[in-house]
């Protein structure tokens, strides 16, 4: 099949299950879901739903029962809404994405935390010899330019 119509179909199936699951299912261990993404195969057959749960471990169990217990009210309602012949099987997976993003988060701001603290112990420092060990005085470097370039017009007179 064409996966530009499986795209759609996918989009499709997102927008109904978070209606549903916002208007029509009333399972009291549903939780603050989020459905992120849902992906289908090309030939259709299968549709996973990505979701998230905002709150604890046993929110995100809880919530995966709901879901698994609610799936066939769901796919029943995405096969009459999208008018398919062979409705997709549905599968629930809980979306790591959001989790990775907040530990990534946490990881930069704990760098920038250590930046500011090595910024602030370089404010007072100084070298511990000159700035440039190797730095001439302006002098000695144009007594060396006209040096070289004085040889350089020698050999170009010859």
């Amino acid at each position: 099949m064409d996966a530009a119509r499986a795209r759609k179909l996918a989009d499709r199936i997102q927008q109904i299950v978070a209606e549903m699951l916002e208007r029509r299912i009333k399972d009291p261990r549903l939780g603050f879901v989020t459905i992120t993404d849902t992906r289908v195969t090309n030939d259709l057959g299968e549709a996973t739903v990505f979701y998230t749960v905002f709150g604890s471990d046993a929110e995100r169990k809880d919530t995966a029962a709901a879901l698994e217990s609610a799936k066939g009210i769901i796919r029943s309602e995405v096969g009459r809404q999208t008018g398919l012949r062979h409705t997709p099987t549905l599968t629930f997976t809980h979306d790591p994405l959001p989790d990775s993003a907040r530990h990534m988060d946490d990881l930069l701001a704990e760098a920038r935390a250590r930046d500011a603290e090595i910024a602030k112990k370089a404010e007072g420092a100084a070298y511990a010899g000159d700035a440039d060990p190797y730095k001439k005085d302006d002098d000695e470097l144009d007594d060396e330019f006209e040096d070289d370039t004085d040889e350089v017009s020698e050999r170009s007179a010859k």
